[in-house]
C-alpha cells in the first residue's frame, strides 16, 4: 500500500514538472515570435536627408529635439501624428518644424511605440544636422522638414525592390492584379490577398481621400511597370506605399531564416513536451479511476 502511494506522488509529481516545462517552452515561443516581429519592423528600408544643414545649439535644434520627444511620446498612444513645433512663437520662421511620424496600421501599439523609438533614434545619425529628414523603417516613418510639407501630396519616387520574375503564370498574375487593384481603393491602410498572392497599402495620414487615391494610383502603376512579372514587389512613394508578394516566397522584413529556425525549434519542443504531458495526465487519471 505504502509503494502504491509513492508511486502515486512521484507520478503527480512528474505530471507537475512536465506542466510547468510546458508552460515554460509556451511563454518561452510566445517571447521569440514577439521579439522576432519586433525585429522586423525595426529594419531600415531607406531615409533621405537635406544638402541643408542647421547650427549646433541653434533654435531649430531645440525646436527638433523637441519634435523627436513628442513623436515617441505620441506613438504610444497613436500610431499617426503631426507636429508644428514653434509655430505661432516670435522664432524665426527656419527654426519652425514641421513633422509627421506613423507605424504600419497593422502594428500593435507597443511595438509602434518601440520602432519609432528606434527610427527616432536612427534618424539623428542617419541626417546629422540636416534641416529636412525622413526615415522608413519595415514597421514605421518619421519625418521632419522646416517647411510646411503637412497635407501636400508628394507621388515622387523614394524606394523600391523587386524579386526575381516569374514566367508564363497566368494564374498568378491574375491573383497579382486583383490584389494590387483592390489595394488602390485603400483608405489608410489595407491588407488583401487572392489566392497564394497577398499583399498590403497604406497612406500618410495627413492625405485626404482624394489624394490618397492618388498617390496609390501611382504607386501601383509603378509595382507593374518597375517590377514588371516579379514574383514580390515593394514601392514607396512620398506619401504612401504599395507591396505584394506570392505567399512563402519573399519577406520584406528580413533574412529571418535564423530567427525562424529557433522558433521551429521551440516549436517542436513545445509539441513533444505537451505530448507527453497529456499522455502522462491521462494516464493517471485512469490509474486513479481503477484505483
Amino acid at each position: 500500500m505504502l509503494m502504491r502511494s509513492l508511486h502515486h506522488m512521484y507520478s503527480t509529481h512528474k505530471t507537475i514538472l512536465l506542466l510547468r516545462l510546458t508552460s515554460f517552452f509556451l511563454l518561452l515561443f510566445i517571447f521569440l515570435s514577439n521579439h522576432r516581429n519586433l525585429v522586423q519592423a525595426q529594419v531600415f528600408i531607406y531615409a533621405g536627408c537635406s544638402q541643408e544643414k542647421y547650427q549646433p545649439n541653434s533654435p531649430f535644434e531645440g525646436n527638433l529635439n523637441s519634435f523627436l520627444t513628442s513623436v515617441v511620446s505620441s506613438s504610444s498612444q497613436a500610431s499617426y501624428n503631426s507636429f508644428a513645433i514653434g509655430n505661432g512663437t516670435s522664432i524665426p520662421a527656419e527654426a519652425i518644424v514641421y513633422g509627421l511620424h506613423q507605424c504600419r496600421g497593422d502594428l500593435k501599439t507597443i511595438d509602434c511605440s518601440r520602432c519609432m523609438e528606434s527610427a527616432v533614434n536612427q534618424i539623428g545619425l542617419v541626417c546629422p544636422y540636416s534641416y529636412g529628414a525622413a526615415l522608413q523603417l519595415e514597421g514605421c516613418y518619421v519625418r521632419y522638414e522646416h517647411n510646411d510639407f503637412l497635407g501636400t501630396l508628394d507621388t515622387s519616387l523614394r524606394y523600391k525592390k523587386c524579386s526575381k520574375s516569374i514566367n508564363n503564370d497566368a494564374e498568378f498574375f491574375r491573383r497579382r492584379d486583383d490584389v494590387i487593384a483592390d489595394l488602390q481603393t485603400a483608405m489608410g491602410f489595407k491588407v488583401s490577398s487572392s489566392g497564394l498572392v497577398e499583399g498590403y497599402a497604406q497612406c500618410l495620414g495627413d492625405l485626404n481621400s482624394g489624394d490618397c487615391s492618388s498617390c496609390l494610383a501611382d504607386a501601383v502603376g509603378m509595382l507593374k511597370t518597375l517590377c514588371g512579372s516579379a514574383e514580390a514587389a515593394d514601392v514607396f512613394l512620398g506619401q504612401c506605399y504599395a507591396r505584394y508578394w506570392a505567399s512563402g516566397y519573399y519577406d520584406f522584413a528580413s533574412d529571418s531564416s535564423n530567427e525562424d529556425q529557433v522558433g521551429k525549434t521551440v516549436a517542436i519542443i513545445v509539441g513533444i513536451i505537451a505530448g507527453i504531458a497529456v499522455i502522462i495526465v491521462l494516464l493517471s487519471v485512469c490509474r486513479k479511476s481503477m484505483g
